[in-house]
């Protein structure tokens, strides 16, 4: 990737909003396409005569939880108090761009709410609507940790200053921006719906099939699963593309107004009553999830449920109430920006939230009032905020440990990058209760992965702990990014050796399985033997596993079918699961 792209795109700019220029009234577009907007798109040009290749190396689209050196925003005038709240926490966390014509107006409301411009930056271009998350290009890194640039895609709506602003974010910026714009890589694709994980997964509903088959209107070419895939995979590093069933309710079918991923393997869901609106299709499409794939740990996805609350009045998307979501939050570093409704329905979602995501600030917005119904026009706070990563990315991966016997030792392991490479890891832990941190010594286990043996004290308290990592350049880091404030959690437990193994071996997952099945070991130390039988009793299988500690994978025999008893025999004696084999 190349920075000399910025002249380049300064000059492209200037001459697409020359080309694009509109008056100065605005109307209030909502997130869905407008009446008047629905009879251009067949005479629209969504394709675009710039050449914009691949990147020519590997590249890696990052996570939303990783850190973030610009927050951006589209001034719409319609919304300034959420706005202001976006901007007052956002310059806490880092650089705030502003789009906006009227830069005297916003800093004037800004500084006379109290907010603090000087991490501010005023963007004058043109823009047509609040709905920055679905135009704005996506973080990507070329090597993992390596050069920033940004990834565009075509945009689903005939709103052209919206559609080129990717360039001038870039631009102002200093980066390379790839957009998938022209030849057979024409992708119509929107921020709302992708969710990507940092380690190639990422998440989307079947919309974005819908919009390059076949029929499409936006006169883009005509695309395979597996042409898109194609595409993901150059243009941002994605090597599994995850596509659930639209909703019925959703209009917008963006995966971001009912699901959010909090980490590599959390996924937190809208819950809705049972029977009601979109919930059987959520948790439908959730269940596919779970049986169909494992976290990038080899583990299944922990899902954490969210209600999604009702109107005043009780109504849910199926009976006119509107589409009221809390996944529909921001990661801006140490922060999490949620929408909001009123007391009586947020107080126990902003506690979840502080429950699962320990030592975050967590700020909640209304998006429901007469004022401001920001959720009417179907989006919420991800919906009008988009992020930018940092240059200089120091990326630690980890698995946290979830449980431990006392007593025992756990070994913490995690990936840590950095461009001019690693000069040190550490774990910090504490005791529950404790106010200060000891440290571990982290060592190279294994290429970019480090590892420490951390002893559990001989007592029931849990462990609270973190990871710090300082690069060969200088730059420092910790993970949970919120550390020492917040940390991941060992609850610490006092069983027999056969008591821990059988709570700790998992069950099977996938479960009914076609081939594969994985179970998770977890901390079970020493060889274990391995045996599958049927149900009249004849072993089919046996195999020795040298250290049990981790995830194991057994294939299944095409033949075997029905119920197979799966036997694990070690120093903590026998424990056995059941796997139904389809």
């Amino acid at each position: 990737m190349k920075n000399n792209y910025t002249k380049y795109l300064l000059v492209l700019l200037m001459a697409l909003q020359t080309a694009f220029a509109i008056s100065q009234e605005k109307q209030n577009l909502p997130h869905n396409l407008s009446e008047t907007e629905k009879s251009l798109v067949s005479d629209y040009q969504f394709t675009s005569p710039r050449f914009s290749p691949p990147p020519s190396g590997s590249v890696r689209a990052a996570a939303e939880w990783e850190e973030v050196e610009y927050l951006l925003v589209t001034w719409n005038p319609n919304y300034p108090n959420i706005l202001r709240q976006i901007v007052a926490a956002g310059v806490q966390e880092c650089k705030v761009i502003i789009t906006t014509q009227n830069e005297t107006y916003v800093s004037n409301y800004l500084t006379t709410n109290g907010v603090d411009i000087s991490n501010v930056t005023f963007l004058d271009v043109d823009w047509d609507s609040i709905w920055i998350r679905d135009y704005a290009g996506n973080t990507i890194y070329s090597d993992d940790v390596g050069e920033l640039a940004l990834t565009d895609w075509i945009y689903n709506r005939p709103r052209p200053n919206d559609d080129v602003m990717p360039i001038a974010h870039a631009a102002q910026v200093g980066i390379p921006l790839y957009t998938t714009n022209s030849g057979t890589n024409d992708l119509v694709n929107t921020g709302g719906n992708y969710m990507s994980d940092g380690l190639g997964n990422a998440f989307a509903s079947k919309l974005i099939l819908n919009e390059n088959a076949a029929g499409n209107p936006y006169g883009v070419s005509v695309k395979t699963e597996s042409q898109i895939d194609d595409i993901m995979q150059d243009y941002m590093g994605i090597n599994r593309f995850v596509k659930m069933n639209t909703l019925p309710y959703d209009q917008i079918h963006h995966i971001d107004m009912h699901m959010k991923l909090l980490d590599e393997e959390t996924i937190l869901v809208s819950k809705y009553p049972p029977g009601i609106a979109d919930g059987p299709q959520i948790e439908a499409n959730i269940q596919y999830v779970l049986d169909n794939f494992q976290s990038p740990f080899g583990t299944p996805y922990e899902i954490e449920w969210i209600d999604a609350p009702p109107s005043t009045s009780g109504n849910y998307p199926n009976t006119g109430g509107p589409y009221n979501t809390y996944s529909n939050a921001v990661f801006v570093n140490k922060t999490i920006m949620v929408p909001t409704y009123r007391p009586e329905v947020d107080a126990p979602a902003l506690a979840q939230y502080q429950e699962l995501m320990p030592g975050y600030n967590i700020v909640g917005i209304d998006v429901d009032n007469p004022g401001e119904n920001l959720i009417n026009s179907l989006g919420a706070i991800h919906c009008i905020t988009h992020t930018i990563g940092v240059a200089d990315p120091l990326w630690i991966v980890h698995q946290p440990i979830d449980e431990a016997n006392s007593g025992s030792t756990v070994m913490i392991e995690a990936m840590i990058k950095h461009i001019s490479g690693v000069a040190q890891a550490k774990v910090f832990w504490r005791e529950e209760g404790a106010t200060t941190y000891n440290e571990v010594e982290m060592a190279p286990s294994n290429g970019d992965n480090w590892a420490a043996d951390l002893t559990i004290p001989n007592t029931t308290t849990d462990i609270e702990y973190y990871i710090w990592a300082k690069a060969i350049s200088g730059k420092e880091l910790n993970r949970p990014i919120v550390a020492p404030e917040g940390y991941w959690t060992i609850n610490v437990e006092t069983l027999s050796v056969e008591e821990w193994a059988q709570n700790h071996i998992s069950a099977a997952f996938p479960n009914p399985t076609t081939g594969k099945v994985s179970f998770n070991l977890n901390s079970i130390q020493g060889p274990v033997t391995v045996k599958i039988h049927n149900l009249l009793g004849q072993k089919l299988y046996e195999t020795l596993i040298v250290d049990g500690n981790g995830i194991i994978t057994l294939n299944l025999n095409k033949n075997w079918q029905g119920t197979l008893l799966i036997t694990f025999e070690g120093n903590f004696g026998q424990i056995h699961k059941k796997v139904i084999k389809l």
